[in-house]
C-alpha cells in the first residue's frame, strides 16, 4: 500500500506492507532511529512519537494507519541546531544515562509541558507512566521534565 505523511516537516511517500508498524516504517524506511524498539508489546515508551500532535507509541500504530498524518520524531524536536528546550533540560538536569529510553520521555514529556509550566512531581510522574527507564530512578527525569516545561513557556 503506498503512504503519504509528513515527518519531521518534510513530506514523504512510500509502498510499505500493510502490516508495517509504525515504528518500523520510521526507522527501517525512513533511517530515524530515535524512536527505539523496547519492549514490543507497546509497555515501554521508548518509541513514543507526536502523531498528529499526540504523542503515541509508534508500536501500537500501524504506517497505513498514519497516512496522511503529521509525524514529530525526536529527530525533529530541534531546530536551527539548537535542542528543544525540552532536550536541553534533560541534558543540563541530567535526566539520562544509557540514552535508550531518552527519546521517548523527551517526546511525552513535551506533549505534557505544552500549556503548562508549572508541572507537580505528582503530575510528571502520572504523565509519563507508560515510559519505563531503567537506568535513572526518575528522580532526574522529574528534574528535568520540569525545567523544560518552564523553559518551553518562555521561563527559566
Amino acid at each position: 500500500m503506498k503512504v503519504s505523511m509528513t515527518v519531521n516537516g518534510k513530506a514523504t511517500e512510500r509502498d510499505v506492507e500493510p502490516r508495517m508498524l509504525l515504528v518500523h516504517f520510521l526507522r527501517d524506511e525512513l533511517g530515524l532511529t530515535g524512536a527505539n524498539i523496547g519492549c514490543d508489546t507497546s509497555q515501554c515508551g521508548s518509541c513514543t512519537i507526536h502523531l498528529n500532535g499526540t504523542a503515541v507509541k509508534s508500536c501500537t500504530v500501524l504506517a497505513v494507519q498514519a497516512d496522511g498524518a503529521s509525524i514529530t520524531t525526536i529527530e525533529g524536536l530541534a531546530s536551527n541546531g539548537n535542542l528543544h528546550p525540552m532536550q536541553q533540560a534533560f541534558w543540563d538536569k541530567h535526566g539520562l544515562q544509557c540514552g535508550f529510553c531518552t527519546p521517548g520521555m523527551i517526546m511525552a514529556a513535551t506533549k505534557l509541558a505544552e500549556g503548562n509550566p508549572h508541572l507537580t512531581d505528582e503530575e510528571i510522574r502520572h504523565g509519563l507512566e507508560g515510559n519505563l527507564c531503567r537506568c535513572t530512578g526518575y528522580e532526574n527525569i522529574v528534574r528535568a521534565v520540569k525545567a523544560g516545561a518552564q523553559a518551553m513557556a518562555g521561563g527559566d
